[in-house]
């Protein structure tokens, strides 16, 4: 038996006007998936667990199979590992954004403009960390470069706890309200008004502005936490397994599960990246003898994010197209297997951020012979199966236990 799960962050979403008052994954076009949602299982799974918020590290813990309550110490120092940052037991570990704020001198009067600074590409966000830790690297600061706009600050014998707000989250707000507050957060603070001094005039913003792109014009730091300590993936399920993804989070997810992490180049957590290589990527793992590859693709993420309809349509299209359908071909030659299919949270174009309403899921099984019922897959068919896991780590039990055929 193999297993696969594509995990498109953030697909769920509300109804949209503009949609014909249909959610993304009602009016997109996915013959595929449709078809699997109709000999398969459907219906909803609350991945982020009640009084946590809706990030995509709580909720991709659950979809793996692991309590959030339990294992969550933190976005970044899951981000920290994928990058191959050694934590020390005392290290606090600090996501920092590359992000575009307006104009106004005086920071706190700033909107937040976007939190990608129009996806700045890693290399030039790699000169920018640079010249970030010129101003503020010390003993016990030290800022780390990733993809794009994601990066990482350490800080050693650092505070947690610290409330620090997404980025995403404030999105065309001022960011008086969401700026770190108390003496706690007072570095960090300074670091981010700071840093809008000298990366508005850097030589990679001006060339950047003179193309018509967003600059990456401020530092905003969140999501601290410090070394996290997961089960094996292995011991919980007997199954070798991988990850694929571009993006940090996902990747450090699965290699503190002791999971394989598979670069694929191209890889960019946005529309433009390579499916294809994706998919290839997760066959390969498969005819290698692994036994589960999780898929983790952020393109509807990034589009909820930004408010692009259109374009979050196109991306569950793509996912369709350019994944499920070269899965269901090339899988054909196992006996068996297993494919779930799912967000890990909705994020509405409506709201430009996470929210933490249960999602849509779907199972499929090559040898179950089932019959759903359904016309296809999407928030509102699913939900009117009344299958519903409250755990959302619990889901994945479901989906590797022989008890999902049985029930």
């Amino acid at each position: 038996m193999k297993y696969v799960i594509v995990l498109g962050d953030g697909m769920a979403d509300y109804p949209i006007p503009q949609l014909d008052n249909k959610t993304p994954l009602q009016y997109a076009r996915k013959p595929n998936i449709d078809f699997l949602a109709q000999h398969g299982k459907v219906g909803i799974v609350q991945t982020i667990p009640e009084g946590i918020p809706p990030g995509s590290d709580s909720a991709n813990l659950s979809v793996m199979g692991y309590n959030p309550r339990v294992y969550y110490t933190g976005r970044s120092p899951l981000e920290a590992v994928s990058m191959g940052i050694e934590l020390s037991d005392s290290d606090v570990a600090i996501r920092c954004n590359l992000v575009t704020l307006s104009e106004e001198e005086n920071y706190r009067d700033k909107v937040m403009l976007d939190h990608s600074s129009d996806e700045i590409t890693s290399e030039e966000a790699k000169i920018l960390i640079e010249e970030i830790n010129s101003h503020f690297k010390t003993a016990d600061l030290n800022y780390y470069p990733g993809v794009s706009y994601r990066h990482c600050l350490i800080w050693k014998n650092g505070l947690i706890n610290l409330n620090l707000t997404p980025p995403h989250d404030v999105l065309d707000k001022k960011v008086t309200d969401y700026l770190p507050q108390g003496e706690d957060n007072k570095i960090l603070l300074n670091m981010m008004v700071e840093s809008s001094k000298f990366l508005k005039d850097h030589p990679v913003n001006k060339a950047r502005t003179k193309r018509g792109l967003r600059p990456a014009n401020s530092i905003w730091l969140w999501g601290e936490g410090k070394k996290p300590a997961l089960a094996s993936f292995y011991d919980k399920y007997h199954l070798n397994g991988s990850v694929v993804s571009a993006v940090d989070l996902i990747k450090g997810i699965g290699i503190c599960a002791g999971l394989k992490s598979v670069e694929v180049e191209g890889a960019t957590g946005n529309t433009q990246t390579n499916f294809s290589g994706k998919v290839e990527a997760v066959l390969k793992e498969l005819e290698s003898g692994q036994d589960f590859v999780y898929l983790h693709i952020e393109a509807p993420d990034e589009c909820g994010h930004h408010a692009e309809i259109d374009n979050k349509v196109r991306s569950i299209e793509l996912i369709d197209e350019k994944i499920v359908s070269i899965l269901l071909k090339e899988m054909e030659k196992y006996d068996d297997y297993r494919l779930l299919i799912l967000p890990d949270h909705p994020t509405p174009i409506a709201l430009r951020t996470h929210t933490t309403e249960p999602v849509p899921f779907l199972l499929y099984q090559k040898t179950a012979g089932m019959e759903s019922g359904l016309s296809g897959y999407d928030e509102f068919q699913a939900k009117e199966t009344g299958l519903f896991f409250k755990e959302g780590y619990s889901l994945m039990d479901y989906f590797l236990m022989d008890y999902f055929i049985k029930n």
